[in-house]
């Protein structure tokens, strides 16, 4: 008789089964990254400190520097999943030609989009719902339960408008546009109550019909979307979570743009480092990438000398000291690639059972990465995304059948890659005419 496995069994099988099927898809996965890091001690050490002063009240910003390879992609990922195990709710930007740094309504508008908490994605509509619910019980125990429903509606609104009193005071569309929603819900006028809270998103084309029912003049624009950050954040915060992580990734696409364009978007990072030194931003934390192009190119931050004095960094040698305004973050080499590829082996095991460790043996997995890299000009930091692709492959293999032998089975040829390269891969390829 078989004995069922224990539920944080169970939950560690899962999590390990879609860590082996991001790597297939050659993507980050999504929980569970502590159990492929390698090397990131310090860094994750000193992110992890940053946001407990943050979930104390205070507001707090970090730059990730690294060229392609880096593994800035990962430290994000895992920074931010480390943010929600902490209590914290989390969103993830991406700066864009579509989405770019200089306008601060798409930037709001991702980040509402993206926000999530431990327990679920696309959460602005739960946190509102766990911060009104609160209200409402509040009160409730405060009345001793006598309270009618209109009552209860009428004091939990005005609970609303003095938990917002400091926001309404630049803006009062934020509170208009959740004691509409309040009232919609209460009433079951759902579509109501979905318009209010995709027009507190900053979502488009939300109907004047809603705006009007609100009392709701203009839009969220660039002007207004530092005061309705600070008030999702209180609300957050009010809701029982630590504050807000947010990643912006991507920034040294800024570069690409006109001069008055990447200055303006420089500004505004300049504008959130000023807030929340200035305390005007609490409980809030940004993680912001970029290449080193984007901090010492002429067309980067050096351009705008009062950004660039806030954030650049003392060049030591040896020791790395994360805890300047920047992590600079070293490309990744073949030591690293072994140590991840180890790791894969113990997560692989959870997942599928224990892997044949004579076939897959270290010795294997050095002379694999030797193979990829040769096709990729011996450069080890562009191939971790593919080698782990194929590395899970092999893996499967080796589950599958008994008679495959990596050894003598394993080549590494690179015209199944045709069309999933990415440009840095793409550019280093070793390409036979």
């Amino acid at each position: 008789m078989s004995i069922p496995d224990s539920p944080a069994d169970s939950g560690k099988k899962l999590e390990s089964i879609n860590i082996i099927n991001a790597l297939r898809r050659g993507t980050v996965p999504a929980g569970g990254l502590e159990r492929i890091a390698v090397g990131l001690e310090v860094e994750e050490g000193v992110i992890a400190r940053q946001l407990e002063y943050v979930a104390e009240g205070g507001g707090d910003i970090k730059f990730i520097r690294g060229d392609y390879g880096s593994g800035k992609t990962f430290l994000v990922a895992r920074s931010l999943e480390l943010a929600r195990s902490n209590g914290f709710v989390t969103a993830h930007v991406v700066i864009s030609s579509a989405s770019p740094l200089h306008r601060l309504k798409g930037l709001y508008q991702q980040i509402c989009a993206t926000i999530r908490t431990r327990d679920e994605e696309h959460a602005p509509k739960a946190i509102i719902d766990t911060w009104l619910f609160g209200i409402e019980e509040r009160i409730i125990q405060a009345g001793g339960g006598d309270l009618d429903e209109g009552a209860l509606e009428r004091a939990a609104e005005k609970e609303i408008e003095t938990a917002l009193a400091g926001i309404s005071e630049v803006n009062s569309s934020l509170a208009a546009a959740i004691r509409t929603y309040y009232r919609a819900n209460n009433a079951g006028n759902f579509q109501l109550a979905q318009s209010a809270i995709g027009w507190i998103s900053g979502e488009p084309n939300i109907g004047r019909d809603f705006k009007q029912k609100a009392g709701i003049r203009g839009e969220i624009d660039d002007t207004v979307v530092f005061c309705f950050l600070r008030g999702l954040v209180s609300i957050m915060v009010s809701a029982g979570y630590r504050g807000l992580a947010v990643a912006v990734d991507e920034v040294e696409s800024t570069l690409s743009l006109q001069r008055a364009s990447r200055e303006k978007g420089y500004a505004a990072i300049q504008q959130v480092v000023d807030a929340l030194d200035g305390g005007s931003m609490p409980h809030t934390y940004f993680l912001v990438t970029g290449t080193p192009s984007f901090f010492e190119g002429p067309k980067g931050i050096r351009s705008l000398p009062s950004l660039f004095d806030r954030i650049s960094v003392v060049q030591g040698e040896g020791f790395r000291n994360p805890r300047q305004p920047q992590i600079i973050l070293s490309k990744f080499d073949v030591q690293k690639l072994e140590k991840v590829a180890l790791k894969v082996c113990d997560v692989y095991s959870s997942a599928y059972g224990e892997i044949d460790r004579e076939r897959v043996s270290h010795r294997f997995i050095r002379a694999m990465i030797q193979k990829v890299t040769k096709k990729f000009s011996g450069r080890v930091d562009v191939i971790p995304r593919i080698f782990l692709k194929e590395f899970v492959d092999v893996l499967d293999k080796c589950e599958l059948y008994e008679e495959y032998d990596p050894w003598v089975a394993y080549e590494f040829e690179t015209g199944h890659l045709k069309g999933d390269l990415r440009e840095e891969e793409e550019a280093v390829m070793v390409v036979k005419f």
